[in-house]
């Protein structure tokens, strides 16, 4: 854990190592000024000069201004090393993630993140700054005080000797005691961060079913939960303090009671113990206990950061699932998509697959429309073909090589994938639009904004292109939102495209013109169209059926109608089909005659008076 931990120090190396070295020159200072207090009041009372005064003032009023000097500027290395290292920390934390896949997401929470991210890396910041300073300034002085009590006293040296391993058992008990509760703490940590989040980003849901007062009921039970394992380790950790106080004025007590003896015992005697070497004890013995509290200090906020190091190092050692071969290829040759023998589990420990012997070969540039009941795994289908997880078994191919042997990078700029859940980053509409390409000209974000249909709402905003987006994209429509992704991808100029579900807040004539706007701008892109609506894959030049994992039939339309039930049964129950097998084709006949003037209505006949999805603050589903 250290050694994951210490490789986040870097640049901050000389801070992190002058801090201490300062440190130690104080203690030095501090530790000799007592004894030279000593000898100096020694010299004036055998000699009280007014030079010798001022000559041992001077000198002490140096030392003194030294270690000033030196205590400052290790409290200024000590600040810069802790929150250096903090900042690197983050970093290296946030670019694991990104790192990440799927796989590896799905293993931790969002909202475990963020707590690892703020709560765990500034604990460890706190820590780091007391180690670099206060726990090297401990030991150091408590080593040369105890030097020093030998060296005036050996017998009351050792009374401090004892008090260390007495202390030592104590904090010891402690840790053991509190380090499994800091282990949960930080778990309720998660799940209030969690509550947090969930009820933010839900307030629209949580406002309009009236469950504000459920929610302040989780929230407070999950706060109470958390207040109360606290409380547990800071009082065990509160059991620090009398401890030390204790040792502190009982040691106080032995130190004035035995010196005292020996003073009274060796009066008269060749070696007396003067009353100035009982006052040097009591000095190096405040040092010492000082040393001793600020040790305890340091412990308790080690103790607390314990847990959150282990958590950041998870996160840090956490390895993607997904690699890029030795030697990559970075050329995809086409957009043609080949599924042999494939199956596939999100976990090695799952009882069973979530896709199983699926067998599939889409030609480049073929319009592939997927439908498929709830937990039909449509999307865990797509998934694979941009790698966003790797097959179990089995193998899949992009462009005649298998997706293992690309460039991660490279495959994903050629797969384009507007996913079920479209993700809008607060910025202009413009700056999103750049995800798909970052050096887009303004006229290629227009042309993909009027291919997707976006650029007409678009042009409506007092600011246009330039009109910045809220967080989450809340500013704008269901249907808006999935047409500037569908616009963002396009702008790729991808050799795959994939929408999963991503025109399901846009009316059918929108949809329509979407669909046409592929296939007479971008024959040569492959299109697979995930959808639930059977008009958004009705003129597809093949439809996949799946069901339960498997693919329970592929064909045309016609085909499907005569061949496949489940295929059957939608189409019908979303044209309301009468049972009559006449009549149903009937009715398959005119849903087709009403589909062509759709399109044709796309091509400029009466597509002004057809519906409109998307209104200001609002969507409308067709």
């Amino acid at each position: 854990m250290l050694k994951t931990l210490a490789k986040s120090i870097r640049q901050y190396k000389r801070e992190s190592v002058l801090s201490p070295v300062l440190v130690t020159l104080e203690v030095l200072l501090e530790c000799l000024i007592p004894l030279y207090m000593s000898t100096m009041l020694s010299d004036i009372t055998e000699e009280p000069t007014m030079s010798n005064i001022l000559i041992y003032g001077a000198i002490l009023l140096v030392m003194a201004a030294f270690s000033l000097l030196f205590g400052m500027l290790a409290g200024k290395y000590a600040a810069t090393a802790s929150a250096g290292f903090a900042r690197n920390l983050r970093h290296d934390i946030y670019y694991r993630i990104q790192d990440f896949s799927f796989a590896n997401i799905d293993k931790f929470s969002t909202s475990s993140l963020v707590t690892r991210m703020t709560t765990d890396v500034t604990n460890i910041q706190m820590a780091y700054m007391m180690i670099v300073r206060v726990a090297f300034r401990s030991p150091v002085m408590m080593i040369v005080s105890l030097a020093m009590t030998y060296s005036i006293n050996w017998q009351m040296g050792v009374i401090f000797t004892i008090l260390v391993p007495i202390l030592g058992a104590g904090l010891f008990i402690i840790f053991k005691k509190v380090d499994p509760i800091f282990n949960k703490v930080f778990k309720k940590y998660d799940a209030l961060n969690e509550s947090v989040q969930e009820n933010i980003k839900g307030i629209r849901v949580v406002k309009s079913y009236v469950r504000e007062d459920y929610e302040k009921e989780k929230f407070g039970k999950t706060s109470s939960g958390l207040c109360k394992e606290f409380t547990r380790a800071e009082r065990l950790l509160a059991w620090n303090n009398p401890i030390m106080q204790f040792c502190f004025y009982g040691v106080l007590s032995a130190v004035l009671f035995i010196g005292s003896y020996f003073i009274i015992q060796s009066a008269g005697t060749a070696n007396p113990v003067h009353t100035e070497e009982v006052s040097q004890l009591i000095v190096y013995g405040m040092q010492i206990l000082s040393s001793l509290m600020m040790f305890s200090m340091v412990f308790a906020m080690i103790v607390m950061s314990l847990e959150s190091a282990r958590r950041i190092c998870e996160i840090l050692n956490e390895k993607s699932t997904l690699h890029n071969p030795a030697n990559p290829v970075y050329e995809v040759e086409n957009g043609s998509i080949d599924f042999e023998n494939v199956s596939f589990k999100y976990s090695e420990n799952a009882e069973r697959n979530v896709l199983e012997d699926i067998n599939l070969h889409i030609r480049s540039g073929e319009t592939i429309g997927i439908i498929g009941g709830t937990g039909s795994s449509k999307t865990s289908l797509v998934n694979l073909i941009s790698r966003l997880y790797d097959v179990s078994e089995g193998e899949v191919r992009v462009g005649g090589k298998n997706v293992k042997d690309y460039d991660l990078e490279a495959l994903r700029n050629q797969v384009a994938v507007v996913l079920q859940k479209n993700v809008l980053f607060s910025g202009t509409i413009k700056e999103n639009l750049r995800w798909g390409d970052q050096n887009a000209t303004d006229e290629e974000l227009v042309e993909a904004c009027r291919l997707a249909q976006a650029d007409d709402f678009i042009q409506s905003f007092p600011d246009k292109y330039d009109t910045y987006i809220e967080q989450g994209g809340t500013n704008v429509s269901g249907g808006q939102k999935q047409r500037l992704c569908i616009a963002r991808a396009l702008l790729k100029k991808p050799k795959v495209l994939i929408l999963d579900d991503s025109t399901s807040a846009v009316d059918t004539h929108t949809d329509a013109l979407i669909r046409k706007a592929f296939r007479e701008f971008i024959p040569t892109t492959t299109k697979i169209i995930i959808a639930q609506r059977i008009s958004s894959v009705e003129d597809a030049d093949r439809i996949i059926v799946l069901d339960g994992g498997r693919i329970n039939g592929v064909g045309t339309l016609e085909e499907l109608l005569k061949t496949n039930r489940i295929y059957s049964e939608v189409y019908y129950s979303q044209i309301k089909g009468s049972g009559d097998k006449e009549v149903d084709a009937a009715n398959a006949a005119a849903f087709k005659e009403s589909l062509a003037v759709s399109i044709a209505e796309a091509n400029g006949g009466t597509a002004s008076n057809a519906p409109q999805a998307d209104v200001e603050g609002g969507e409308k589903h067709e």
